[in-house]
């Protein structure tokens, strides 16, 4: 290993502790082996469970956001746990009122680039959003979605998934 490659790695090391530590600092709970690879920016609401990896996760709102174990964002991805009172506010286009949702991200669903997900979503266990997608309503395990809105187009191979949860092959 040459003398520039040997530092741009350990800076990359460096980089990516800092970012794990200030995601640590403001989060409710952390599991074990928390992975944050691009700055990613979390709540206090924010509860995180085992093996999770972000690669740009930006989480924002007031709402309780559950993210489970196995969970892999991403790049630039961002779940909003806040609306602004638009339907029976005292103004237009909307009032002063924050409206927060929980959202809840079962084990094992892997986010592609630049996924949204909106307030109040749930995501079911060994879920896939395909990359840009802007989830609006819940997502059911197994499911494989797309678009924007996001619509299921496909399910994983269920038989295939639980035999690799039943010999805990995560990545």
């Amino acid at each position: 290993m040459n003398i520039i490659n040997y530092f741009y790695k350990h800076y990359q090391n460096f980089k990516r502790n800092s970012y794990k530590k200030k995601v640590k600092k403001v989060v409710k709970s952390v599991g074990r082996d928390l992975k944050v690879n691009n700055p990613s920016y979390v709540t206090p609401y924010t509860e995180l469970g085992n093996n999770v990896n972000f690669n740009g996760m930006k989480i924002q709102g007031h709402g309780k956001i559950s993210i489970g174990d196995n969970f892999h964002s991403g790049i630039d991805c961002m779940i909003i746990s806040d609306i602004h009172n638009y339907d029976k506010g005292l103004a237009i286009p909307y009032d002063d009122t924050i409206i927060s949702k929980d959202i809840v991200i079962k084990d094992n669903v892997w986010l592609g680039n630049k996924v949204m997900i909106l307030p109040g979503v749930s995501i079911g266990e060994g879920a896939i959003i395909q990359a840009g997608s802007v989830v609006v309503n819940d997502i059911p395990k197994y499911a494989i979605a797309g678009g924007h809105p996001a619509k299921i187009f496909k399910y994983r191979d269920k038989k295939h998934y639980k035999q690799l949860k039943k010999e805990q092959k995560f990545h």
